[in-house]
């Protein structure tokens, strides 16, 4: 059994206590889960919504949406990136996901072109320290971020300061308290905006759940500041399956009236003969069992430093399997009229 198996079993088996109060080794075959039933009982379609905040939610199916990393670092590259892994995959694209450090000016001339495309926002904002945010010192550049979201005038996804639990931020976050009250402030200046075409979504990393001495739920600001629950799921170079790793955010996202997200997905590590494509089918087919997930953004990137690669460039059987999942009628969900502007 490997890590994450481990971590999962010790969630399940603690979950009710849990929530109330609320480079490394070469990879080794984990057989996914495919075609079985998920242990998580799925909850049931409908019985999720946002506050209110952001896009209207597809009635069925899966708004799917992607990363695609640029050589050329401007809107017209972004957008042929995202356009030729559409191609590439034969995907009905809804999100186009950009990145942005605390400091950038957003929206701008990258969102304009991807609304030219038709393209849902996701918004991933970096963050800073979140005591300083606090404290009141950065709001002159929280309320011009709100009062941009709120003149672009369209529904927008805002990913606050994601995988918050990861061990190598909490120099920046301090704790669990700091960064709830950090997003506190944040979105309540956005209010005071009326930047409420932004809906807030919260993304730990999964591995926050599967390993409990991260505890990523203890950063939940509450159903009442959250409109989207997210988490971002990779495969590892052990290749733990994706619905081990998934069951143990879905027993806690089944807690909680909102719709879920995948932030990320993909394969970064090449692993063994048919490993990716396994995984990839996995995903597919645990999505399609648990309605409460309402959109899965696809992470393509080749990066050398860390090394890693989730595009399908050399990866034949990877693509492959990709390419099941975008034929799925169930993975183009429409995107919310109010796009139409």
């Amino acid at each position: 059994m490997g890590k994450a198996a481990r971590g999962v079993l010790a969630l399940l088996l603690g979950a009710g206590t849990a929530l109330a109060g609320c480079g490394e080794e070469l990879p080794t075959l984990v057989t996914p889960t495919t075609g079985q039933e998920s242990p998580v009982s799925p909850r049931a379609e409908g019985t999720y919504q946002t506050t209110g905040r952001g896009p209207e939610l597809p009635e069925r199916g899966v708004w799917l949406g992607a990363w695609a990393k640029t050589d050329w670092q401007t809107p017209s590259g972004r957008v042929a990136a995202l356009d030729g892994f559409a191609r590439q995959t034969g995907a009905e694209l809804a999100i186009a996901h950009m990145f942005h450090d605390w400091s950038d000016d957003f929206p701008g001339p990258t969102q304009q072109a991807f609304h030219s495309m038709g393209k849902l926002q996701l918004i991933s904002w970096s963050g800073t320290d979140t005591r300083s945010i606090a404290s009141g010192v950065y709001d002159p550049i929280i309320r011009q971020r709100a009062e941009q979201v709120r003149s672009f005038g369209l529904p927008v996804l805002l990913r606050w300061r994601w995988e918050m639990d990861r061990p190598n931020l909490a120099a920046s976050i301090h704790s669990p308290g700091d960064y709830v009250a950090a997003w506190k402030h944040i979105r309540n200046i956005f209010t005071e905006v009326g930047a409420t075409n932004a809906a807030w979504v919260w993304c730990p990393h999964v591995l926050g759940f599967v390993e409990a001495d991260r505890n990523a739920a203890a950063y939940y600001p509450g159903d009442d500041q959250v409109d989207w629950l997210c988490t971002d799921v990779y495969p590892g170079k052990e290749f733990d399956g994706f619905a081990t790793q998934m069951d143990a955010f879905m027993a806690f996202a089944r807690q909680h009236p909102r719709p879920v997200m995948l932030g990320e997905f993909g394969g970064t590590s090449e692993g063994g003969p048919g490993q990716r494509a396994a995984w990839l089918r996995e995903v597919r087919e645990y999505v399609k069992l648990h309605p409460q997930i309402k959109a899965a953004v696809y992470f393509a990137q080749k990066q050398e430093k860390p090394a890693y690669d989730s595009t399908f460039n050399d990866d034949p059987e990877g693509l492959a399997a990709f390419k099941e999942l975008t034929a799925d009628p169930y993975f183009a969900a429409p995107l919310p009229k109010s796009l139409d502007k």
